[in-house]
């Protein structure tokens, strides 16, 4: 395949709209969602320390340096603390996300930011702008072939997260426009993530945002001693899309038309449940069923409309969606999570135990639990959720959730997030004084050099 190579390309647009941002010119409402985003995955961060995943993810990354790893004393290089803050940040599938994606932004980039401005640049309004702009890429990149990406099998925030990663540390580190165009070439050939973690509930997701956050920030550092890299990465015959989304005819002015002056950024959701995204609406539809009254053994069969491009990821095979081989497994099953929620007013993340996956009562009305494919749905521009209820009497019940709670159309606010992040760092073993110091840390972070002590033990 051969074609001419335009004089002027994708990532060249993208990196000219880069360097002409600052601190002072971010929206408000950007610059919040920001520090919204950094409240959420420090939590996040505390949340996993404990966590066997992580442990392992720590032990094997034998690269010792100068970075904060949250919530443990053992400091790595930056591409080490990226890493493992990343995997952590992204382990309880608790994040954030972006809803025309979908891709989890903050998991990504939060991470490679902060690792990368705590060893080479300390200063809070570089963790603004950097946090700010790899947000931006990474998701308006998910915009540019909707659906394809996961279709060929890939991890959407894998792939594009090593772009954002890469764009939102040149952009923290002051990278020039040919130095941020060189990042993106290289992080192209380090992006990568398949999703057969699927099959049996593996931990390959946790540690796709930790390796997309050390793979821009290498990308990044590398373009900054003057590696060379595509500047056709995007667009190319044989570039990212080509080779991720089997496509490289796609709508590119998502990224680059008006880059700077939009925010996408500003429309992240922030999950009330530690699961899957698509599957928390449904979620909210077995919790009102459940406050009807509603009984369990007066169910019949439960039928969900479901969007078609959610079926390979969340109810199929419907037989291990109903009953999961192991936490992580359910996490990603919607008619055990909607049957989790009926009986316990909510997920939390206790509902991913030993015990929890095997409760008798939840695995009874999870088997009851089927779906049809919805043609109109409106996914994934929207996350609805649906369940029809047949009783054994012949009457039938339903409840719809038009739209995703912490999304959008209805925003988590800032306590909510405040209350999150003391729940999390409690279920990570940190004690009151712990969170309150981190809190008080994390509300002028942007401003002033930075020092993520308090982040660390």
């Amino acid at each position: 395949m051969t074609s001419p190579l335009p004089k002027i390309s994708v990532a060249e647009i993208l990196a000219q709209k880069i360097v002409r941002l600052s601190p002072a010119a971010l929206p408000a409402v950007t610059a919040r969602k920001c520090e919204d985003l950094l409240i959420d995955v420090v939590g996040l961060c505390v949340t996993a320390r404990n966590q066997d995943y992580l442990g392992s993810a720590l032990k094997g990354w034998d690269d010792d340096g100068p970075c904060t790893v949250i919530g443990h004393t053992r400091t790595l290089t930056a591409s080490g603390a990226a890493f493992v803050n990343g995997t952590a940040a992204h382990g309880e599938d608790f994040d954030d996300t972006f809803e025309g994606g979908p891709v989890h932004a903050g998991a990504v980039i939060v991470p490679a930011v902060l690792a990368a401005c705590e060893r080479h640049h300390p200063d809070g309004g570089s963790v603004l702008i950097g946090i700010a702009v790899g947000t931006e890429v990474l998701c308006r990149l998910s915009l540019v072939a909707p659906k394809a990406v996961h279709k060929a099998g890939f991890h959407p925030t894998a792939i594009f997260g090593a772009m954002g990663a890469a764009a939102g540390v040149g952009a923290a580190l002051g990278l020039s426009e040919r130095q941020i165009v060189d990042a993106l070439g290289i992080a192209g050939s380090m992006a990568g993530g398949i999703i057969e973690y699927l099959a049996e509930g593996a931990w390959t997701k946790r540690l796709h945002a930790g390796w997309a956050a050390q793979s821009g920030l290498r990308a990044a550092l590398l373009a900054r001693q003057g590696f060379v890299g595509p500047r056709t990465v995007f667009e190319g015959v044989h570039g990212l899309f080509y080779a991720f989304a089997h496509t490289a005819d796609g709508d590119y002015g998502q990224l680059t038309a008006d880059f700077g002056r939009r925010w996408v950024t500003d429309t992240l959701a922030f999950k009330p449940y530690p699961c899957g995204t698509m599957a928390q609406p449904y979620i909210d539809c077995a919790r009102r069923m459940a406050a009807r009254g509603i009984k369990a053994e007066d169910i019949s069969e439960i039928v969900c409309e479901v969007a078609e491009g959610t079926v390979h990821r969340l109810w199929e095979p419907l037989a291990d969606k109903q009953r999961p081989r192991n936490g992580y497994a359910a996490k990603f099953a919607t008619p055990y999570l909607l049957a989790s929620g009926y009986f316990h007013g909510g997920v939390g993340l206790g509902a991913f135990t030993a015990s929890a996956i095997g409760d008798v009562e939840v695995l009874a009305l999870a088997a009851k639990v089927k779906f049809v494919i919805d043609t109109d749905n409106s996914y994934p521009n929207n996350y609805t959720g649906h369940i029809k209820a047949i009783l054994k009497d012949g009457s039938v019940i339903e409840e719809r959730q038009p739209h995703l709670r912490g999304g959008a159309q209805e925003p988590l606010t800032r306590q909510d997030l405040i209350d999150k992040f003391r729940r999390n760092v409690e279920h990570g073993g940190w004690s009151a004084a712990q969170s309150e110091a981190a809190l008080q840390l994390l509300a002028g972070f942007y401003q002033g050099k930075i020092d993520l002590s308090a982040l660390r033990g």
